[in-house]
């Protein structure tokens, strides 16, 4: 049972984060008996098997991004059909700013890396920081594998069906499909370290954390913000696109190009993203705006806390044993 640990946690996890403790799905609906079992076999099904093909074709966090994206295309695109549905709830301004050709394509990019971050590079994160010991290993076999690729199909098939009775135009729907293809075959290529390694000296773990909670702060002021702006939709997905660069960029300068920081830095950077959602979520349970029912988030926003706090704790006293400075 132990063996099964790490990717049990991750099933749960991955969910909670992306949609729970970002309000998406709030507690009345996260945990209600169909909604949980829709959203943890989407979401952790997705992160389970984004991180075991990326370990099993020797690949690295790049890679692991690349599946992360094609994982928001499946989810947004292929399940829920977001990316094509003028009318989907959460769209807002963004039905009608940057839709063309039957794609609301602001919405697409935005979701794209939102879930290859939140829904699946940092889930995956936290849980390999839970279990040191495992973050090398495979935690699924062939078996495990397959029931979690028919449980993901499954899982598509059915929310395509029953969450709306919108159907997308054909030819943008199968574009999407070969979209996902590509992004696999492309992370099944990358190399494990793109960039070569440079010798540094990493700076605290404070301005990790502050890359991060920045740079989220930035990615919704860019999405939500500029649409409500004279801004062309092309321009706003130019600097969407070029705020993610810049943001993997920094952290490549700060990291020596990802292999000369320490698991303390990881975890201040995932930790920012985060902390806005925590900040958020009391902010959330009292918008007398909403239109559904975010009774509770306080206490998703609380329990996450404790769980950064404990696993910051964890990794600190890894690193004290292992004398790292």
């Amino acid at each position: 049972m132990r063996k099964l640990l790490p990717p049990v946690v991750l099933f749960f996890l991955a969910p909670a984060i992306a949609e729970l403790l970002s309000g998406s799905a709030p507690p009345v609906e996260f945990f209600s008996p169909f909604g949980f079992v829709l959203l943890t076999t989407l979401y952790g099904s997705g992160a389970i098997l984004a991180r075991e093909l990326t370990l099993r074709w020797g690949r690295g966090w790049v890679s692991l991004f690349t599946l992360g994206a094609a994982y928001g295309i499946i989810e947004e695109g292929l399940m829920v059909k977001s990316f094509f549905d003028p009318a989907w709830v959460d769209l807002g301004v963004l039905g009608s700013y940057g839709r063309w050709a039957g794609v609301n394509w602001v919405w697409s990019l935005e979701l794209m890396l939102y879930h290859a971050v939140v829904s699946v590079a940092i889930p995956i994160l936290l849980v390999e920081l839970i279990f040191p010991n495992r973050r090398d290993e495979l935690w699924v076999g062939r078996w495990g594998f397959t029931i979690l690729s028919v449980l993901l199909a499954a899982d598509v098939a059915i929310g395509y069906f029953l969450l709306t009775s919108y159907r997308p135009p054909t030819v943008p729907y199968i574009l999407a499909v070969a979209v996902v293809v590509a992004l696999v075959l492309l992370a099944w290529r990358l190399p494990r370290q793109p960039f070569s390694s440079k010798t540094i000296n990493v700076c605290h773990p404070f301005w990790f954390w502050l890359t991060g909670f920045l740079g989220a702060i930035t990615f919704f002021l860019v999405f939500w913000g500029l649409p409500l702006t004279i801004l062309p939709p092309w321009a706003t997905i130019l600097i969407g696109i070029a705020l993610a660069a810049l943001v993997f960029w920094v952290v490549m300068w700060m990291s020596g190009r990802g292999t000369a920081w320490a698991e303390v830095h990881q975890l201040a950077l995932a930790a920012g993203p985060l902390s806005l959602l925590i900040l958020l979520a009391p902010i959330q349970e009292f918008d007398i705006t909403r239109q559904d029912n975010p009774a509770g988030m306080t206490i998703v926003g609380l329990a996450a806390l404790i769980l950064l706090l404990w696993l910051w704790w964890r990794v600190r006293s890894r690193s004290s044993e292992a004398g790292e400075p």
